[in-house]
């Protein structure tokens, strides 16, 4: 396996508003110049797709931007700004009033637990304005829906059924997983204790099906329609699991194959986002073709998406992630830079084999010990593979908006997300 040098030091990349630039991105089959990291790259482009549209993140006066991840973007602007805190706000207004109504089915004090994991309460019951994710499924399960030409308002209940589904695996991950901090503030475990995280997530799953078969009852949308949207998102919430069995093994074995760890999470991240990115559309109606499209675009973002945040829970800082330090490191999961790093075969690769085979100090490694065995990771090319992979993923992803009919608005949109989650630093 070969890796690029690893990314330099990280520019911010929290200024959301974006805009197409002239330069393209990506590392797929191909015949363009880019820029990942600090380097240079150019694929001999052979496929028939239109490269897609890059966006770049303003920050300053520069033409190139770069996260912690080392994923980045570069070009000179030529079109009007795409503002992505709108779109997620957007989602948010039109997401949040349902989502609450749906939450509220709960009886206590499941609400409570739920409400709390939302952040918008505190332990103690008070409302508070907290964070509450970034919403990026839920825009997107709206931005399918008119993709089809209908008003993103059809997206609604798509987008609030992603969302309980997509909580209803954090509180279980962050259970399994040990965590104690989740933006910013206590896990729901730690605070409600272990049952309630459990109950509450499974009841935010199956809520997530409710509200679905709740859009046909309500003239949202068809009864066909509204089944076809529950299968969509009933596949995908198996497949997120058996992801999650899936890396919960991983952590026992002594190594994992890239092939291994691209399906796990094709299930553990991408299915979901798959579901998001087209679910809008099966509720206006589209048929299997344009579905499919959207759905490709959307499990191609999640790989990309899953990416970033292997490298995040490696490389990100904690102030900035809300995640633990090390936190990936210390329960020895082995996410792309790690697999990426034992396939290299070097001296790194070998002696970051054996930390991971001893068994002792499991989950209990200094940080100097985990420090330095981040370092192997990059050293033997972990981090910079798994930078390219993102962008690789990434343009694969926005190739198959080429698929589906759609305004240049919304296609923007499409595009204007994929950046947004590509190029963060949590």
């Amino acid at each position: 396996m070969t890796a690029g040098p690893a990314a330099g030091e990280p520019a911010r990349a929290d200024g959301r508003t974006v805009e197409r630039i002239g330069a393209t991105t990506g590392s797929g089959p191909a015949g363009r110049t880019g820029t990942v990291g600090t380097n240079r790259f150019d694929t001999g482009r052979t496929d028939n797709t239109r490269p897609p549209r890059a966006v770049r993140h303003h920050e300053g006066e520069g033409t190139h931007v770069e996260s912690r991840t080392g994923f980045a973007v570069g070009g000179t602007a030529h079109a009007e700004p795409v503002s992505v805190p709108e779109l997620l706000a957007r989602s948010r207004t039109l997401c949040t009033p349902p989502l609450r109504a749906a939450v509220a089915r709960l009886a206590a004090p499941m609400e409570t637990v739920a409400a709390y994991h939302f952040g918008w309460i505190d332990r103690d019951g008070t409302p508070v304005t907290g964070d509450g994710g970034k919403a990026v499924r839920p825009a997107l399960a709206l931005l399918s829906a008119r993709a089809t030409g209908a008003e993103a308002e059809v997206g609604v209940p798509g987008g609030v059924a992603v969302e309980l589904v997509h909580n209803f695996s954090l509180l279980h991950d962050d259970l399994m997983d040990g965590d104690e901090t989740r933006r910013h503030r206590a896990t729901a475990w730690t605070v409600f204790g272990p049952a309630q995280a459990i109950l509450v997530g499974d009841a935010l799953a199956t809520l997530g099906t409710e509200v679905l078969l709740d859009a046909a009852v309500t003239g949202g949308t068809s009864a066909t329609d509204a089944a076809r949207a529950v299968r969509l998102l009933t596949t995908a919430t198996r497949r997120l699991i058996d992801g999650q069995a899936m890396d919960v093994a991983f952590e026992q074995r002594d190594s994992v194959t890239v092939a291994e760890c691209l399906e796990m999470e094709g299930g553990k991240t991408a299915a979901l986002l798959a579901a998001a990115s087209a679910i809008g559309a099966v509720l206006a109606g589209a048929d299997d073709k344009v579905s499919g499209a959207l759905q490709r675009y959307g499990h191609h973002l999640g790989l990309a998406f899953q990416a970033v945040d292997d490298l995040l829970g490696i490389w990100g800082a904690t102030e900035v992630t809300g995640k633990p330090h090390w936190g990936d490191l210390r329960q020895r999961k082995k996410s792309l830079p790690v697999a990426a790093a034992l396939a290299e075969g070097g001296a790194a690769s070998r002696r970051l084999a054996e930390e991971l085979a001893d068994p002792k100090g499991r989950g209990e490694e200094s940080e100097p010990e985990l420090a330095a065995r981040a370092a192997l990771i990059e050293e033997a090319g972990g981090r910079a593979w798994t930078q390219e992979e993102a962008r690789r993923q990434h343009t694969t992803a926005l190739a198959a908006l080429d698929e589906v009919p759609m305004s240049d608005e919304v296609r923007e949109h499409f595009v204007a997300l994929a950046e947004f989650v590509v190029v963060r630093e949590r």
